[in-house]
């Protein structure tokens, strides 16, 4: 169930962080208020993760997979082009994530 909040909480951060430029500097209502209810679903997820996986993992794991799939939004709803450097940092970071949760005993696993 841990993992579930978790992923809850990072594709409610992708989904508001998307949706803010949209919100065109909370200018708009709709978008705004998306955004918002987005943020607030992503920490009470967060805070439910974090009562059993230790913070700096969770957070690992929120920011990581949220830098990557937010890159990917931003590319297919924005026109953002990612060039090779940017897919290499993205692979790298998920090759941290990966690294942390196998290998080490911080995970609590």
């Amino acid at each position: 169930m841990k993992y579930v909040f978790l992923a809850a909480a990072i594709i409610s951060e992708v989904i508001g962080t998307t949706v803010m430029k949209q919100s065109e500097g909370f200018t708009r209502l709709v978008p705004s208020l998306i955004t918002a209810v987005a943020y607030a679903i992503a920490f009470f997820c967060l805070s439910q993760t974090l009562k059993t996986i230790p913070t700096g993992i969770a957070y690992a794991i929120w920011s990581g997979a949220g830098i990557v799939l937010i890159a990917t939004a931003a590319a297919v709803f924005h026109g953002q082009k990612l060039d090779a450097p940017a897919m290499i940092g993205m692979g790298l970071i998920i090759c941290g994530v990966v690294v942390m949760n196998v290998f080490s005993k911080a995970t609590g696993h």
